[in-house]
């Protein structure tokens, strides 16, 4: 992985684990389009496969960090002959799959969010395992305001925040700022607009600088058994905790915390 420098609508550039992706379609508000998905899909399933990357930020260029879908694409589809029924399923179901590649990427992504972001905009804010925002960000899933109800930015919406608050935000298609944003857990913190990249980046290089290896094993198991009875999750956490205590890392890290000095990752 190198430094790289971009003119497409998602700009990427990388150094010392952190890869940044930055949608960069300021004209279409970084509408969620066909385009912008793929782009969006291609960037993640690389960073994945990639041992070099330890942390993605996911931020966006403009007043706008991501408007939702772009619904001057999908009003066009109604003029084919199914009113556009297999246009939506496509991309219904190519957005999904993003978010999802987020979720289950096996290094931490992190929002920046400058701006506003709104529907499937903010589906992609919580689909995050972190976000940083500015004071000044804003969110919002009005689809109800359109006749569209936002139920897949529910998904992640859901999973984030608690029912009521969710449903509050789903119903009324209100905007809320940052501070409401944080409140009840779309954020984890919110900064001056000229901190927030600095904030952002300073988290990403701290976890950057943790055992990779124990970072995928901890994201992966924080989804797994949020999704299980208590039981259940108790049986499989502790069994993957010790698979944990049997990894080099583990071995090192607990070494060196009693040895007192700074330990020497392997990510194994």
């Amino acid at each position: 992985m190198t430094d790289q420098a971009d003119t497409s609508i998602l700009l990427s550039d990388y150094a010392n684990g952190v890869l940044r992706l930055t949608l960069n379609d300021d004209k279409r508000r970084n509408a969620l389009s066909r385009t912008m998905l793929a782009a969006l899909s291609s960037a993640f399933t690389a960073a994945a496969e990639d041992p070099q990357v330890r942390v993605i930020v996911l931020a966006g260029n403009g007043p706008v960090f991501c408007s939702g879908h772009d619904l001057k694409e999908m009003t066009a589809a109604r003029a084919e002959a199914d009113k556009g029924e297999a246009a939506f399923e496509r991309l219904f179901a190519a957005c999904a799959a993003v978010m999802q590649l987020i979720v289950n990427n096996p290094v931490p992504v992190i929002a920046e969010i400058a701006g506003v972001a709104t529907a499937a905009g903010c589906q992609l804010v919580a689909s995050c395992d972190l976000a940083m925002a500015a004071n000044s960000a804003k969110f919002a899933t009005p689809g109800v305001n359109l006749g569209l109800f936002c139920s897949t930015p529910m998904v992640a919406l859901s999973r984030n925040v608690s029912r009521k608050h969710a449903m509050e935000m789903l119903l009324s298609g209100d905007m809320i700022d940052s501070d409401r944003a944080q409140q009840i857990g779309l954020i984890n913190n919110a900064f001056d607009g000229d901190e927030l990249t600095d904030q952002t980046m300073a988290l990403a290089n701290k976890i950057a600088s943790k055992s990779s290896m124990t970072v995928a094993v901890g994201k992966r198991a924080f989804y797994a058994q949020a999704e299980m009875p208590l039981a259940e999750a108790y049986a499989y956490t502790s069994q993957v905790m010790t698979d944990n205590m049997l990894t080099a890392d583990a071995e090192e890290g607990i070494d060196a915390f009693l040895g007192k000095r700074s330990p020497q990752w392997n990510d194994q």
